[in-house]
């Protein structure tokens, strides 16, 4: 396991998404009203960038088939996706996000 700094508080205002890469992962970190999530920036459905889609509350819809996730469980909502997208534990460490990795 690793903690890894991803952004700055500043760098994602509430109820956007920015996306960050740490090796091969590319992770889209969700604020939803002041409080940061991490998932896979990933569509369990298509493999779109979720980044690319509107975050509206705690909900992210995929630009491309109109799938929408729950940011802070993973699960998905509405078809056409049926698989949960990964989620990451994350941390606020003074205006660092700090984003748990599993090695």
């Amino acid at each position: 396991m690793t903690l890894e700094t991803i952004a700055k508080v500043s760098d994602t205002p509430p109820g956007t998404i920015s996306v960050h890469e740490v090796g091969d992962l590319r992770i889209a970190l969700c604020n939803v009203n002041g409080r940061f999530y991490a998932i896979d920036d990933v569509c369990t459905h298509d493999g779109g960038p979720l980044d690319q889609g509107e975050l509206d509350g705690d909900l992210v819809e995929c630009p491309r088939h109109g799938a929408r996730f729950d940011v802070t469980t993973g699960r998905p909502m509405t078809l056409p996706a049926v698989r949960p997208v990964k989620t990451y534990p994350v941390t606020v460490d003074g205006d660092d996000v700090r984003v748990e990795i599993s090695e």
